[in-house]
């Protein structure tokens, strides 16, 4: 088995989906920030402060979805499961279906609203559990359906 580059990218609705999670992260910090800017301070200092802040918020919420959506990639195969995840460090992992002991899909509130799921294959790996996010959500539950019952036809005991 070579490790190499999983052939299918996540959900397109994926780039929105971070850039919504990201945004609400960076409203939390925007309230904080104007709690504390909200001193004692020169005017000079809080409208810098407060556009080098928005400039990096405003880069990350362009850039990061992007980047992600180009990186995250996964596959099934007959005889393993691929993933390709990261952002600044990325990460290639693959799992022989023979290995696969459960398999998941998780739906938080977000991924809800933008019919997305997230599908994670638990392995014997001291590495931990290979994840494939932000799958559209009938994707996801034919995915699992399929790796479960080929995980069930292996000749592997998950072990």
């Amino acid at each position: 088995m070579q490790l190499r580059a999983p052939a299918h990218l996540v959900s397109r609705r994926a780039r929105a989906y971070w850039t919504v999670r990201a945004l609400v992260g960076w409203l939390v910090v925007g309230g904080i920030e104007a709690g504390i800017l909200s001193a004692d301070m020169p005017a000079a200092a809080r409208l810098t402060v407060a556009a080098v802040t928005l400039a990096i918020a405003l880069a990350h919420l362009v850039v990061m979805p992007q980047w992600r959506y180009r990186v995250h990639r996964w596959e099934i195969t007959h005889t393993a499961a691929y993933t390709q995840s990261g952002w600044v460090v990325q990460e290639r992992r693959i799992a022989p279906i023979g290995r696969v002991q459960t398999v998941d899909t998780e739906r938080g509130p977000f991924e809800q609203l933008f019919g997305l799921a997230n599908v994670t294959i638990t392995t014997a790996s001291a590495k931990g559990p290979l994840k494939i996010h932000a799958l559209d959500r009938a994707v996801a539950d034919n995915t699992v359906a399929w790796l479960t019952e080929r995980a069930q036809l292996a000749a592997g005991d998950g072990t």
